[in-house]
């Protein structure tokens, strides 16, 4: 189950660096915005599993 969770996370994280790049492309400062907020939904899933990781050792 954690394993899906990380690569929930990593999914989160490379579609917010997709969107951000998108908007960047496009000028949209939005998209732009919207990506980096996946990104960091990403980074904060993936460093609660990492406390999981940890505690669960």
């Amino acid at each position: 189950m954690a394993a899906d969770k990380k690569a929930e996370a990593k999914t989160e994280q490379a579609k917010g660096k997709v969107k951000e790049a998108a908007g960047r492309a496009v000028g949209n400062e939005r998209l732009t915005a919207e990506g980096r907020a996946d990104q960091a939904k990403g980074d904060a899933r993936q460093a609660k599993e990492k406390i999981k990781d940890v505690l669960n050792d």
